[in-house]
């Protein structure tokens, strides 16, 4: 195939593009440490805007179907947004960063056809879904905002007793808990808790923490 530098600089142009647009949308879940961050979004991004410039500019036999490669690109992402979801006892977690992987994949598809608009349009409102919506839905609902997973581990019964207690005391609402029996008599503990924000968060931990009979081992905050 001959050499065309006006068109392949069009085509590098495109991918550029894309890859910032990806990027802007992965820096969202970046900041918010979700398990696909800004370099997994601008990979997916650049990879459909890759496929879809060679579908335009390398298949153009008689005969030949561009838009299947575009079709594959939309099923073919499905692996990657599964191993974003996480399962973590009854709850699930990473369905937002799937369907940003999949929202991605259609910005560099429109990126690398040369629809502009689309791509940006695209970007923008999955931008503003991914966080100032998701700020004005959470209000609007009065969910609690802050998830913080614990595991610990207890002398006894009694102190998961305790626990529930000075949850509800500190206005925190269990999402998940469950117990595990281990040797020496000691129970461990996975514990889910909302909060209204990062200062109740960091409180109820270190009040859990110091709560008899019980002992910290990991603590973490969890999200979409």
């Amino acid at each position: 195939m001959p050499i065309d530098l006006a068109a392949d600089s069009g085509y590098a142009l495109r991918l550029l593009v894309a890859a910032i647009l990806g990027a802007l949308i992965g820096l969202e879940r970046e900041i918010h440490e979700h398990p696909a961050g800004m370099r997994t979004h601008l990979l997916v991004s650049l990879g459909s805007a890759g496929f879809t410039v060679l579908s335009i500019a390398s298949f153009t036999a008689t005969g030949s179907d561009p838009a299947r490669i575009a079709a594959q690109i939309v099923s073919g992402i499905g692996f990657l947004g599964a191993g974003a979801i996480l399962k973590e006892g009854a709850t699930v977690r990473g369905l937002t960063t799937a369907a940003s992987l999949w929202t991605v994949a259609a910005v560099g598809m429109a990126a690398g056809a040369g629809a502009w608009l689309v791509a940006i349009t695209v970007t923008a409102i999955a931008i503003i879904s991914l966080w100032p919506l998701r700020v004005v839905t959470e209000k609007i609902s009065g969910r609690d905002r802050h998830h913080v997973r614990m595991r610990l581990w207890a002398t006894d019964r009694a102190a998961i007793a305790r626990l529930v207690s000075l949850i509800e005391k500190e206005h925190g609402t269990i999402a998940h808990l469950s117990t595990k029996g281990t040797g020496g008599g000691r129970l461990e503990i996975d514990l889910e808790v909302r909060t209204a924000d990062v200062e109740s968060g960091a409180a109820m931990t270190a009040a859990v923490a110091a709560t008899e009979g019980l002992e910290m081992d990991e603590s973490r905050a969890v999200g979409d």
